[in-house]
């Protein structure tokens, strides 16, 4: 009874606070509206005014994309801290991000117009981010059918995102002038190029996905509960495996393709969500990690526009800043007990 009214209160928390954040995002700027006429403008749409176009062409369609991706990033840390059974596991760490970045960056600064001709920036950038998110990861689920230590595995996974880098950095050396600023416009991070397009592409995308995780929810508990076990209850641990690995991959590709690479959101969320709920239970950690994860990054998303203004800091400056030290505070945690 205890542990259902933590859950309740938990979800009603992450709500309130996703509700003021949404607020609070809205009426931040140079243009400030009422409650009133926020509510009238959702309600009716844009009728045209100077209001109307701010929050119908700019921000909402912002907030709504670092709700959505934010949830999405975190779930994909959710999933390979479960696969890897490690703390510090997550896209960024994995090579995941970095693999994504190097077939971005391939179509941005090496690619001739005639590859790239005829297809619209946003499917070059999914087609890039996701194929090179499953090669990255490829190339783990390879190495992890000869090495049967998931330490050593977490270790190889983040030294292809070395690789990965190190061919970014040569394809850098040799751009153009015009090239690289395109490139490291969207290597910066940030939510302010979300359109309705681009949401609802990534929309279309997440939501399915994340709908997969949480069906996934009861093979998801008996795996935390061991392989052995897992196989008594009839999962089938090779492919649920590669199943984790495939889920994760799509949900971070998607946000690295859409907002660019985003650090420490899919590391720090699912911990902050275990301590909010104090439950190992995927089918509460689930939601619960894509509603932490949404509010995660609202939140940053704010600081970003605000703390500077008018100059915007990207995404990752501030997820990195917020969440490096919950990593910290993990890596000392987990030293003392051992």
């Amino acid at each position: 009874m205890r542990q259902h009214t933590r859950n309740a209160v938990g979800f009603v928390v992450l709500a309130i606070l996703m509700a003021a954040l949404f607020y609070w995002n809205i009426n931040t700027g140079s243009v400030h509206l009422s409650l009133e006429r926020m509510l009238t403008l959702l309600r009716w749409g844009n009728d045209g005014t100077t209001e109307g176009n701010i929050l119908w062409k700019i921000r909402l369609s912002r907030l709504l994309g670092a709700a959505l991706l934010g949830g999405a990033l975190s779930i994909a840390g959710f999933l390979l801290q479960t696969f890897f059974k490690n703390p510090i596991a997550g896209p960024f760490v994995l090579g995941i991000s970095s693999g994504s970045r190097l077939f971005v960056g391939f179509f941005l600064l090496a690619a001739t117009p005639i590859v790239t001709g005829g297809f619209s920036p946003h499917v070059i950038f999914l087609a890039a981010s996701t194929t090179g998110a499953l090669a990255a990861m490829a190339l783990v689920l390879a190495v992890s059918s000869r090495v049967q230590n998931l330490a050593m595995l977490l270790v190889i996974g983040m030294m292809i995102g070395y690789i990965c880098d190190a061919g970014t950095d040569f394809m850098i050396t040799f751009a153009e002038s015009s090239q690289l600023q395109n490139f490291t416009i969207w290597t910066m991070g940030s939510f302010s190029g979300m359109t309705w397009a681009t949401l609802g592409a990534s929309a279309l995308i997440t939501i399915p996905t994340v709908v997969l995780v949480f069906l996934l929810s009861k093979p998801l508990g008996a795996y935390l509960l061991g392989e052995n076990y897992a196989k008594s209850m009839g999962v089938n641990v090779k492919g649920f495996r590669v199943a984790l690995i495939l889920l994760s991959s799509i949900l971070s590709a998607c946000v690295t393709a859409f907002a660019g690479p985003i650090s420490f959101v899919g590391i720090a969320v699912p911990h902050i969500t275990r301590l909010i709920f104090r439950t190992s239970r995927p089918m509460v950690l689930i939601p619960a990690t894509f509603l932490t994860g949404s509010v995660f990054c609202l939140a940053c998303d704010l600081i970003a526009r605000t703390a500077f203004s008018p100059t915007e800091l990207t995404i990752s400056t501030v997820t990195s800043v917020l969440g490096a030290p919950v990593v910290i505070w993990l890596m000392i945690k987990r030293r003392r007990n051992g």
